[in-house]
């Protein structure tokens, strides 16, 4: 780890302020929709937008860095996030605030790509997967810190906004200027959806769910907060909570799939969010309540990102693993993308209300476990000794970081092969 800390503390530390700048972003435009008197359903539209323009990214930008190279891809994207986090006050419209989201999701989808090859590029076969994971825990620890800041200036005025576009700029710093060999660039052709269905249904269905959950978490937690009448300081806790609990139970629920039939703890992680999440609809009205269901819910959701991914794996063949990776985030995208229209919808005051927030996401969770329960009942589980290694990953990585992560589960597969050959 010390290791990993030494040659890429830099990108670790610009992306660090990276993502302070897009968790801050996110939540300030929930409460300051609110101040402007957009609507519910305006709203969705802003939230949604940011993952239609993030999966438009995730499928361009590595053209974009093979024509004209890293360094200038991230510095361009960069500049893009900033000037439009400025532009926020300054046009309080729902449509150019959608705009808006469009190309911020566009360029920061860019930025984990290219941020994550230089990652990947700076680490050995030997750290990888611990650069992954401390890539992963700094994305979560910046998106909480974020929460913290909205407290600095009124919602209602620049400064917050300023705030947000002065640490995006401040992170190219430390980025572009201590990285040297611009690392080689290549992705895999995915594979079509019909076949990557085929080989694990519940994999790709879950993926879709959980990314409406996902999205219903990132974008539209503050506009929940916001409706429900809570104070600015808890919404900042309300959604730092979901990370906070992602970044605490993804490694215990890691430890757990790697023992145990993926399906079944696919099933009981969905149920318990779930739950959670039925108990935040219910009972929401007391704070205390309502934090431990966001604790919940962001710390079974988010690691099934991971899971699902290593649950998928099981069923393909080692040199499809890397081919199946932007199949699954293109068909987690688009449950992102739908997410905060339903949520918005749902909460609308001719429907349930700022309650219809939660009914969502226990929807979606229990959709997912009764799918799950279905499948099990389809085909046998693979064997757990031989199941493929869980990395974790959040849903805020890009193909990048999942082909990285696909490499890891690769590698130790092959080692446990190795280890179990007879010499």
């Amino acid at each position: 780890m010390l290791q990993v800390l030494a040659s890429a503390w830099a990108l670790l530390l610009g992306m660090g302020l990276l993502m302070i700048g897009n968790g801050l972003q996110g939540t300030l435009l929930g409460v300051r929709g609110e101040i402007e008197g957009f609507s519910t359903l305006e709203m969705s539209f802003v939230m949604s937008a940011y993952f239609v323009g993030f999966l438009g990214g995730s499928r361009l930008a590595p053209e974009m860095i093979r024509r004209v190279g890293h360094v200038r891809v991230f510095a361009a994207l960069a500049s893009f996030i900033s000037a439009v986090m400025i532009m926020y006050p300054m046009l309080t419209d729902p449509i150019a605030w959608s705009l808006g989201r469009v190309l911020i999701g566009f360029c920061f989808s860019g930025v984990y790509v290219t941020a994550e090859s230089w990652l990947n590029n700076a680490a050995s076969n030997e750290n990888r997967g611990q650069a992954l994971s401390l890539y992963m825990i700094v994305q979560m620890i910046g998106i909480v810190s974020a929460q913290a800041l909205i407290l600095v200036g009124d919602p209602a005025g620049y400064e917050t906004f300023v705030i947000a576009s002065i640490l995006v700029s401040i992170s190219f710093a430390p980025i572009l200027l201590s990285i040297s060999p611009t690392p080689a660039f290549d992705t895999t052709k995915p594979m079509t959806l019909k076949q990557l269905m085929e080989t694990s249904p519940l994999g790709c269905v879950g993926m879709f769910l959980l990314g409406g959950v996902f999205s219903a978490q990132f974008g539209m937690a503050a506009v929940y907060g916001a409706r429900a009448g809570l104070t600015l300081v808890e919404i900042s806790t309300f959604v730092a909570t979901f990370y906070i609990g992602a970044l605490l139970l993804q490694y215990p629920l890691g430890w757990f799939s790697d023992r145990m039939d993926r399906r079944v703890l696919i099933l009981l992680v969905s149920v318990v969010g779930g739950a959670a999440a039925l108990v935040g609809m219910l009972f929401g009205m007391t704070f205390a309540v309502l934090l431990a269901a966001a604790f919940v819910i962001g710390g079974m959701s988010n690691p099934l990102y991971s899971l699902l991914i290593a649950y998928t794996n099981d069923y393909l063949e080692y040199e499809d693993m890397a081919a199946a990776s932007g199949g699954l985030i293109f068909i987690n995208g688009l449950g992102a993308i739908a997410g905060p229209l339903i949520t918005g919808w749902l909460m609308g005051d001719a429907v349930f209300g700022p309650s219809g927030y939660f009914l969502f996401i226990a929807a979606l969770l229990f959709a997912m476990a009764a799918y799950a329960l279905y499948r099990m009942t389809q085909r046998a589980h693979v064997p757990v000794d031989e199941t493929a290694a869980l990395a974790p990953l959040y849903p805020t990585a890009s193909p990048v970081a999942l082909e990285v992560a696909q490499e890891i589960a690769i590698e130790a597969a092959q080692d446990d092969e190795e280890a179990e050959t007879p010499a």
